[in-house]
């Protein structure tokens, strides 16, 4: 007889993390909530809101009130499901709308009154790169493969092999936008198909050549968009290879859309109403990308950003390795000096560490960012020692970082533009993840941290013992060693000047 009492009692029960990721897109936004058992991802529950973001946002890039307030209305209703999780737990990305969006930030301090978990508005070469991280825990095809993921207001392009991407694009199509311009009120054209593939192929022209000059093995489409095509494309034609679409499969598709001559009479089994207005723009899409990339066949993959996401909580230090490698790749590309770089990290971290809690910084995120400004505040003197941080800034800013959210590339990038010299605070954006007075303080940290390797040597440091309150930094530095090195204590009376536009008060 069962005995509910004693039920598993002899089970060994193995430590577990539970995570959820959150992927704020410009049609829908996806839940997946899981749980990390050895090492193992084990999703528990999936879900989708249609919010088409993307409606909302205007030629001159403005994000309506109406869809800030479905967006808004939606992650109060995630909050909800995310009660029990613990901050570090939940990772939330958005994607190509809030990063158009000139009001994003508008959108996100509202966010942070009713979801009380941390969003990252990714770049587009971010949001792609994690798509694949997906698609390559999920699927175990040889050789490279060629992953396309067709979102609401964007398309990724990656191609990888293994876990190891090899280029990856980002191109402003979507099937919101392009229903938006190509089939408003329904209708399906033969002329408006011709255009929309026309504009699809105009946009591909950025990446064709360089693509199908790598060439891949297979080719796999996520999201919702390519999966409905699949799956009717299927019913259509019973000799397709299971899960998979070919040209023909599409242009029969466009026929029928044609034949309808509106998305209401579209009467194809199984699509559903979420899916049916935005259906012909993201076919027409998906016919320019296989004429020009020349695809023969395409299978779905169900895992996407969101499972990316998941996958890179998993593994601990998979971030950590992608920042890595992203680092070291610019410090190869701009010849960083490596020696004063570890100078600057070393002396810049024994500040953080002596101000970190009284200053309220003590967060391992903020001391990565500030480490990797530390390593990387030097990438532009390769274009020209004047104005190194102008130019080191302007890398940071512009150039793609693998495993760096947009926020975090931007806040990388202001404390290297401003690592030296005049502090212009106009010029130091507004953070949504961050308090302007922590940003201020990190800065203030690098800049000593650089001032006091400003000679380039190992060893001619002293112990310096340091003191904060909110307002003061104090450097507590030996008077005869100082008494012997007037350049240095003029530098060190310029920077109080220059450190008072931020607020602070240096003592030494």
């Amino acid at each position: 007889m069962l005995n509910l009492n004693n039920a598993f009692e002899a089970v060994e029960v193995r430590e577990s993390l539970k995570v959820a990721a959150l992927d704020i897109g410009s049609n829908s936004f996806h839940l997946v909530v899981a749980r990390i058992v050895a090492g193992s991802v084990q999703i528990l529950h999936r879900v989708k809101q249609k919010v088409r973001l993307a409606d909302g946002l205007s030629a001159d890039g403005e994000l309506s009130a109406e869809a800030q307030q479905r967006g808004l209305d939606t992650l109060a209703n995630i909050a909800e499901s995310l009660q029990d999780f613990a901050p570090e737990s939940v990772r939330v990305v958005a994607t190509h709308t809030l990063r158009k969006a000139n009001n994003a930030k508008t959108f996100l301090q509202e966010a942070k009154k009713i979801f009380p978990f941390p969003i990252e508005v990714i770049s587009g070469a971010e949001e792609a790169r994690l798509i694949y991280q997906g698609v390559a825990h999920t699927n175990h095809q040889l050789g490279q493969r060629l992953v396309i993921d067709i979102g609401g207001g964007s398309t990724e392009f990656i191609i990888g092999e293994g876990f190891d991407t090899k280029i990856l694009r980002s191109l402003q199509m979507g099937c919101v936008s392009y229903t938006n311009t190509f089939f408003k009120n329904g209708e399906l054209k033969a002329k408006a198909f011709a255009k929309a593939i026309t504009a699809a192929q105009q946009e591909l022209e950025m990446i064709d050549r360089k693509f199908n000059q790598i060439g891949w093995q297979s080719c796999i489409g996520t999201s919702g968009t390519i999966k409905s095509i699949i799956e009717l494309a299927s019913q259509l034609d019973s000799t397709n290879r299971d899960n998979c679409v070919s040209l023909s499969d599409l242009n029969t598709l466009m026929n029928l859309c044609c034949a309808a001559g509106n998305s209401k009479d579209l009467k194809l089994q199984d699509l559903n109403d979420d899916r049916r207005p935005v259906f012909a723009a993201g076919l027409a899409i998906l016919i320019g990308i296989f004429k020009s990339l020349n695809i023969n066949e395409m299978e779905y993959s169900a895992a996407a950003l969101r499972e990316g996401v998941l996958y890179e909580m998993g593994d601990q230090l998979a971030q950590s390795d992608i920042r890595q490698r992203s680092a070291d790749s610019l410090a190869t590309r701009y010849d960083v000096d490596i020696e004063q770089a570890k100078r600057v990290l070393a002396t810049t971290m024994a500040l953080y560490q002596a101000v970190r809690k009284s200053w309220d910084i003590n967060h391992p995120e903020l001391k990565s960012l500030l480490g990797w400004a530390a390593l990387l505040h030097e990438v532009g003197l390769q274009i020209n020692t004047r104005g190194v941080q102008r130019h080191s800034g302007y890398i940071l800013q512009n150039i793609e970082l693998p495993g760096f959210g947009q926020e975090q590339q931007n806040l990388l990038a202001t404390l290297v533009r401003f690592h030296r010299k005049k502090i212009r605070t106009g010029d130091i954006p507004e953070f949504t993840l961050l308090q302007q007075n922590q940003v201020y303080k990190l800065l203030a940290l690098l800049r000593l941290g650089v001032l006091l390797n400003i000679k380039r040597q190992d060893d001619i440091l002293p112990e310096i013992n340091v003191k904060v309150d909110d307002k003061f930094l104090t450097l507590g530095l030996p008077s005869d060693w100082l008494s012997q090195k007037p350049v240095f204590s003029a530098d060190l009376e310029r920077e109080q000047d220059y450190l008072k536009e931020i607020g602070i008060k240096l003592l030494y």
